[in-house]
């Protein structure tokens, strides 16, 4: 199979037909298929090495290939993402051009970030603990990604092809924007914030919850009702940059994002600091047990850690 093909298609740069031949191809024998699932890799290793430029497809030689797999090891060892084609959920054309597309999908652990251009050149922040999955070509008329987490999406404008973020709680449909979508299916909780643009947050299940955001404005679901306020702190964004910042925050609330970038349960046992409010910042880099310690200085507690457990039992 012609490697620029396959880039293409990686890209979503291809026509249906082209799709069709690399599906039969791959579909053809298992050594098709294993051979496209590593070229999918390198490419993915590309991408997040920021070494993937629509010139450097036909010219990848295998100096550049060995290089490119080990900077994906490197980065698959330090920030310990897991990349692959999953299952097949979305179709490309109609009627009989129907083609299935296999979905990539990508897990962000405890305490780290992910910065990845999407088929159609939209750019996107995945925060730690979070998973989201996306065709490896978007269809024509639509793209549309399935995320639990946290993400801030910087969506290339298409007018003809609605960007579309489904959630647990909620979808965002957005045309070309900057917002941050936070829905953790875990934590139960759905909220959507609009930096730049126009977006749509409506339910699946109910086409008479939905509202529409302007910039410098979000929605927060609260008690089955979205609810619009003011971005009052544009800080709390800066979780793309590394850092975990807080304003105005009771203690309790801020133990339970601790968990979130951290991957353990905290459970706060002197109930008399729940209510305390704190604003400052950490880079989430440090560690918890700095967090802890810094958190100290203006709160008396003491902690304990359960290691076997993944527990922090605060007193």
């Amino acid at each position: 199979m012609d490697r620029d093909l396959l880039y293409r298609f990686f890209e979503g740069d291809v026509s249906v037909e082209e799709m069709k031949l690399v599906k039969e191809w791959a579909e053809a024998s298992e050594e098709n298929g294993k051979l496209l699932r590593r070229e999918r890799k390198l490419f993915n290793a590309m991408i997040l090495a920021g070494h993937v430029e629509p010139a450097d497809r036909s010219t990848i030689s295998y100096k550049k290939k060995n290089y490119f797999i080990r900077e994906f090891l490197k980065i698959a060892s330090a920030v310990l993402i897991t990349v692959g084609i999953t299952a097949t959920l979305f179709s490309i054309g109609k009627d009989t051009d129907d083609v299935n597309v296999a979905m990539q999908t990508i897990t962000v652990p405890a305490g780290q970030r992910v910065n990845l251009d999407l088929p159609d050149g939209t750019n996107v922040w995945l925060n730690a603990g979070t998973k989201m999955q996306y065709p490896v070509s978007f269809m024509k008329d639509k793209r549309e990604v399935i995320l639990d987490g946290e993400a801030y999406f910087e969506v290339v404008h298409n007018a003809k092809s609605p960007f579309i973020v489904r959630t647990h709680a909620m979808d965002v449909e957005v045309l070309g924007t900057k917002f941050n979508v936070e829905a953790y299916s875990k934590r139960n909780i759905f909220e959507a914030s609009l930096m730049q643009g126009r977006v749509k947050v409506k339910s699946p299940n109910n086409e008479k919850m939905a509202v529409v955001l302007l910039p410098h404005y979000k929605t927060t679901l609260i008690d089955r009702r979205l609810v619009v306020s003011n971005i009052d702190d544009y800080n709390v964004y800066r979780w793309k940059e590394g850092l975990y910042c807080f304003k105005n925050k009771p203690f309790a609330r801020i133990m339970e994002d601790l968990e979130k970038y951290y991957d353990l349960k905290i459970q706060l046992d002197k109930k008399s600091i729940a209510n305390v409010i704190l604003t400052g910042k950490f880079r989430i880099s440090d560690g918890l047990d700095y967090a802890l310690r810094v958190l100290r200085k203006d709160v008396a507690f003491t902690y304990r850690r359960d290691k076997n457990n993944d527990v922090i039992y605060i007193k």
